[in-house]
């Protein structure tokens, strides 16, 4: 698979654990800082929110892999690609823990 589809794997995967979950009024619509931000105050989240530092992380990351020629495409690259991998896992564990959390209320 291509760096290009990997990264867009990477924002699906993201928006399908966000959105799947249930939790929240207004979906996320894409892993842009200003879409974060808009989703999370129509959500009332607050920016320390683990969710939001993950996405905002997420968002960084895939940036900066964005924007790597395929000539810089290096071990830096597979170094980064697997963060964004642990990413996505550390962002559902924060989900699933959001979502306990409001089922014990």
């Amino acid at each position: 698979m291509s760096e290009f589809n990997n990264r867009i794997s990477a924002q699906r995967d993201a928006l399908k654990i966000v959105n799947g979950s249930g939790l929240f009024l207004e979906s996320l619509l894409s892993l842009t800082e200003k879409a974060i931000d808009r989703w999370s105050r129509n959500n009332k989240l607050d920016t320390h929110d683990p969710i939001i530092i993950l996405l905002k992380s997420m968002s960084g990351t895939l940036f900066f892999l964005a924007n790597k020629s395929q000539e810089q495409v290096t071990e830096d690259y597979k170094v980064l690609s697997d963060k964004v991998s642990k990413q996505l896992y550390s962002l559902e564990l924060e989900v699933a823990n959001k979502a306990l959390q409001r089922t014990s209320r």
